[in-house]
């Protein structure tokens, strides 16, 4: 991808189109970083934070996946609120924003102290650093895929759109492995006791990274500037919704299926092979590993197919597969390394169809003034009942007995996602952006 110039038009197009892409993508891999540390390291943590029960050994898991979803439900304040600021004051001054939050919600978990050693104070802690975080995904998906796609050249906002889950995978590829080398060097109590505690410092610290590598990107919301010296009305804060309610509730159901299946697919389906079939941990994230770079991969090649194809068969491609596969596939899971990478990469293949062009897809239904709050808002809350409950819903039906209801769980939902990509979404990869 050539590097060049930009010409000034509407939409503020940066000075280098490649320049942005680096900007936006690494500091996305430290937001991404810190945010998955947590998945990572739950079945280590989740003991010393919160009290076990004689009778239940998945309780403090449980406990642990509940804080991991109250964390989602702050994402759509964070869409909401920060969406709206990128809005104003533009999508850079957010982004610097949200990666600041992120690191202190990840210092804050790597000093929480043990539930023998505070009480009640340690879950409290560990919960209320993961609603800062939350508050920070949700702002980070607002600001920075409306960022990316406003810096994208013609014809590119589908490849530049696959840039925001190429770089939340590295940082989930990050914190899995550093998780995994953690667990291989550290005798299993230690890792249990202080060990779960360094990928969080290292969080802390690559968080000002990013805050360094974000000062040098370009504002690409030319609309941002013109409110602020008054030349354009200041957006209120529901404006989108008022304005555009079909787009935010089109929004609502392209992102039910995808939220499910992604962090089903990516964050949860190695605990689920653990608590099921009995599958080593050690294994399950290598497996993880591999799956996610076999993912990671097929992001831009995706991307680029939409710029070409369109949206609409992507986005059906996926629908149609989810709702067809989790059963059967779920089904052929066994305690082998192959079975399992085998359910992850098919399962990958599909999920992309969805993730690469997410951002694009919701950018291109609202205009520059409301973008990010509008494409940010329905996400988030989207994200936050569906995905952010999918390892609390799916380790429940183990706890109750039932794991097989899990995947009919996800076919449902596929199959409502399907209907809304073939009745009513419009083809939007020619339109330009408003």
């Amino acid at each position: 991808m050539a590097t060049s110039p930009a010409t000034e038009s509407p939409l503020g197009i940066p000075r280098s189109r490649v320049r942005q892409l680096m900007a936006a993508s690494i500091g996305n891999v430290v937001e991404w970083y810190d945010w998955y540390a947590y998945a990572a390291l739950a079945a280590y943590f989740s003991v010393q934070v919160f009290p076990k029960s004689a009778d239940a050994s998945l309780v403090p898991l449980l406990a642990t996946y509940g804080v991991f979803a109250v964390g989602f439900f702050m994402r759509p304040l964070g869409g909401l609120l920060v969406g709206s600021f990128a809005d104003r004051f533009g999508r850079k001054a957010a982004m610097t924003f949200t990666i600041v939050l992120m690191g202190v919600g990840s210092l804050m978990l790597a000093i929480t102290p043990t539930y023998e050693a505070a009480g009640i104070l340690a879950p409290i802690i560990l919960t209320l650093a993961r609603l800062i975080q939350g508050l920070s995904v949700g702002g980070e998906f607002a600001a920075a895929t409306t960022f990316l796609v406003e810096s994208a050249g013609p014809g590119r906002r589908g490849l530049f759109s696959s840039f925001q889950y190429v770089s939340t995978t590295i940082g989930q590829l990050l914190a899995l492995g550093l998780a995994a080398g953690l667990g291989a060097m550290l005798a299993e109590s230690d890792m249990n006791g202080w060990g779960w505690r360094i990928p969080f410092v290292i969080g802390a610290v690559l968080s000002l990274v990013g805050l360094w590598i974000r000062k040098g990107a370009d504002e690409t919301s030319q609309v941002a500037q013109e409110i602020q010296e008054g030349k354009v009305a200041r957006p209120r804060l529901f404006d989108f919704l008022r304005n555009y309610p079909k787009q935010a509730a089109l929004i609502v159901g392209i992102t039910i299926a995808g939220t499910v299946a992604y962090y089903t697919w990516t964050t949860f389906l190695p605990t689920y092979a653990n608590i099921t079939v009995d599958f080593s941990k050690t294994e399950a994230q290598l497996v993880g590993t591999i799956s996610l770079v076999f993912f990671m991969i097929l992001q831009p090649l995706l991307g680029m197919l939409s710029d070409r194809i369109g949206r609409k068969p992507l986005l059906i491609t996926f629908g149609v597969g989810f709702t067809l596969l989790p059963v059967p596939l779920l089904g052929l899971l066994d305690n082998t390394f192959a079975s399992l990478l085998l359910i992850q990469c098919v399962g990958m293949v599909f999920l992309g169809c969805f993730t690469s062009i997410s951002a694009a897809v919701n950018s291109e239904l609202f205009p520059t003034r409301v973008r990010a709050a509008g494409a940010g808002f329905p996400y988030s809350l989207t994200v936050a009942l569906f995905g952010g409950t999918a390892p609390l819903i799916g380790t429940a039906f183990i706890d109750a007995g039932n794991p097989g209801a899990f995947p009919w769980y996800m076919s449902a939902l596929a199959l409502i996602s399907t209907l809304v990509y073939v009745f009513a979404l419009k083809e939007t990869k020619d339109q330009p952006l408003r």
